[in-house]
C-alpha cells in the first residue's frame, strides 16, 4: 500500500514507518510544497495511495466529493512524539489495511480508532 504523508507528519514518523516496512513518502517529495489539499488528494487518488495527515481538510474533501478514494488516515491524537505516533500508525495501518485498500477514512485520536467506508453516505 502506497502511503503519502502530508507535510504536517514529521519526517521522523515517516522514516520510522519506512523502517517498519511501509511504502511511504512525504507529499513534498512528489509535489510542489505549495500544492493544495485538493491537488494532493487528486495525486494520491491517481497513484491509488493513502494520505496520512493531521489535517482534517482531507477527510472533508473526500467525504464531500462522494468519491471512493483516496483513503485517508486522519491522525488526531494529541501526543506528538515520533516514536509513539509511528507505533500507533504502524499498528493501525496493518490492522485496517483491507479497509484502506477498499476505500476508507480511518481516524485515530485519543479515544481510539474509527473507520468510515467510502464513499461517505452510501450504505455498505
Amino acid at each position: 500500500m502506497k502511503l503519502f504523508a502530508d507535510i504536517n507528519v514529521s519526517v521522523r514518523v515517516v522514516a520510522a514507518l519506512r523502517a517498519r516496512g511501509h511504502d511511504i513518502v512525504r507529499v513534498d517529495s512528489c509535489l510542489p510544497p505549495t500544492a493544495s489539499d485538493i491537488e494532493i488528494a487528486a495525486f494520491a487518488r491517481a497513484q491509488e495511495g493513502v494520505i496520512v495527515s493531521r489535517d482534517q481538510d482531507f477527510s472533508a474533501i473526500v467525504a464531500l466529493s462522494g468519491a471512493s478514494g483516496p483513503s485517508i488516515v486522519n491522525l488526531r491524537h494529541t501526543r506528538t512524539e515520533a516514536a509513539f505516533l509511528s507505533e500507533l500508525l504502524d499498528r493501525a495501518l496493518r490492522l485496517y489495511e483491507a479497509h484502506l485498500a477498499a476505500g476508507a477514512i480511518v481516524t485515530i485520536d485519543d479515544r481510539g480508532v474509527r473507520v468510515h467506508a467510502l464513499p461517505i453516505g452510501r450504505e455498505h
